[in-house]
């Protein structure tokens, strides 16, 4: 090895061991002051929540600047509506709510065994949390789950994404702002940071990402028994039912394709559509494409992230048309590396062995597959791992129940898609491959707090009556209890 490799090796040797120190000591900090104030009241929740909403409200302008330099370029409209408005309003919601959520809960008690004692489920904050955010939504995910930690009493760690730089240096200036730094830290990913923060013993992890990233933060966090929430993403399929508007079902999924260039884990990733109306399909999302999306170089039109996923999705094209797919590029202007703007494509005609078939786009790339009958839709799916969401066009409600009941993903909304996402009073998550547990609204809360039970004795009791050594009225009691409950 020579002498500058070594250098090179002991540099990030030195590194990965700041790191570790650093983020030990903003644990250790915050640890130290949950215990300090281990169960925060109403009152201090909702100052917290507020304090998040003025962050993100103050400094909005700054914010968007940031999310678009990191992409390159990235909406502003998009982000007003996808970051700004949907946390916001998430925060309002929950001060709405709190007060309930915090309230003990009375459950049933057994009057024949326990007369006169009662039980209650007590919501208490767990401690510290751990969020790891991803770069497609930064502000959205991280605040959303925020809310959910510090609606429940709790303090965050949060882990941005490589891919955040600007955003997370932002948000390590203006944080302090509103919040010390043993209830909020935000930290950069400097190469390393993700795995030394999931081995740190948090009290709960969230994390939202990859599969294949999923399993090294499950694993980690397996060493300290951190119990972890996952949304993981997939393949998540829309399917438009014969009789139902075609060009309604076509404008709202090219919508939600062309958002964000298609970066949404819940976005459609293939739509099966009726053997019969596939040309007209087609048709439609043409005349979409020329209306909505005439100029990719636009600022409406968002990059993708970086030139690895611009590759990825150019190898993706090239894999299908290698392989024999029809691809059909719904636009007239070509692919442009420089801004890493990509049109919307169709591809048809797949064969089991594309990579468009095995892997999530995650991009404006919309696999087409043709069907004759409901249950084609559902064997396929059911095939392959369990997707994050599923999205039936359909006006048959007992259709639409059909797939809901046969085909089981993280959640679904019906002739439309995404938008149960935005919903705060449904939870959020995914089942399997696409993920494991639930945040946003009421689950978000209950996720991030310890429900607590409760018994409280009555002031006399029977046991007394039942200790050994058995007396014949003991045993009495006993047979009649048997009797009563068998």
């Amino acid at each position: 090895m020579n002498q500058a490799a070594t250098l090179d090796a002991g540099q990030l040797a030195a590194s990965v061991e700041a790191t570790k120190l650093e983020l030990n000591a903003a644990f250790q900090r915050q640890r130290a002051a949950y215990l300090a104030n281990p169960y925060p009241d109403f009152a201090q929740r909702k100052q917290d929540l507020l304090a998040l909403k003025r962050m993100i409200s103050e400094n909005r302008d700054e914010i968007i600047q940031a999310i678009c330099e990191d992409y390159g370029n990235r909406s502003s409209f998009e982000s007003k509506f996808a970051e700004i408005v949907t946390a916001t309003d998430t925060i309002g919601h929950t001060i709405k709510q709190l007060k309930g959520w915090m309230k003990p809960q009375r459950r049933s008690i057994d009057l024949t065994m326990y007369f006169g004692a009662k039980n209650r489920v007590i919501p208490q904050p767990l401690g510290v949390t751990g969020l790891i955010v991803p770069w497609n939504f930064p502000i959205m995910l991280s605040v959303t789950q925020l809310v959910a930690a510090f609606a429940a009493g709790n303090r965050a760690m949060v882990k941005m994404s490589e891919n955040s730089v600007a955003l997370t240096r932002v948000l390590r200036k203006i944080s302090p702002n509103y919040f010390p730094l043993e209830k909020l830290e935000f930290f950069e990913e400097t190469g390393g940071v993700g795995i030394e923060f999931s081995q740190i013993p948090f009290d709960l992890i969230i994390f939202t990402g990859s599969g294949q990233t999923g399993r090294k933060v499950m694993a980690s966090a397996a060493q300290n028994l951190t119990p972890v929430i996952l949304e993981l993403g997939g393949k998540a399929p829309a399917v438009i039912d014969k009789s139902f508007s075609l060009q309604k079902a076509v404008e709202r999924i090219l919508f939600v394709k062309r958002f964000n260039a298609g970066q949404i884990c819940t976005n459609v990733d293939y739509v099966f559509v009726h053997k019969t109306q596939i040309e007209e399909f087609v048709t439609l999302c043409k005349e979409w494409a020329a209306k909505h999306c005439a100029d990719i170089n636009a600022d409406d039109y968002t990059s993708i992230i970086d030139d690895l996923s611009f590759k990825r999705l150019q190898d993706t094209l090239v894999d299908c048309q290698e392989k024999g797919a029809r691809i059909v590029k719904l636009s007239e202007q070509e692919a442009n590396p420089a801004a890493r703007k990509m049109p919307l494509h169709l591809v048809l005609d797949t064969q089991p062995e594309m990579i468009i078939r095995q892997r999530e786009t995650f991009g404006p790339l919309l696999m087409v597959l043709p069907y004759e009958q409901p249950q084609e839709v559902i064997d396929y799916v059911n095939s392959h791992d369990r997707p994050l969401a599923l999205y039936p066009f359909s006006n048959d409600g007992a259709l639409v129940d059909r797939y809901i009941e046969n085909i089981m993903s993280g959640g679904v909304t019906v002739n439309d898609a995404l938008f149960h996402v935005a919903q705060h009073d449904l939870p959020f998550g995914g089942v399997g491959p696409s993920g494991m547990g639930h945040y946003h609204g009421y689950e978000g809360f209950t996720a991030c707090s310890k429900m607590r039970p409760v018994f409280y004795q009555a002031k006399t009791t029977a046991m007394k009556f039942m200790t050994p050594p058995y007396s014949n009225f003991a045993n009495k009691m006993i047979d009649m209890m048997v009797k009563m409950k068998g």
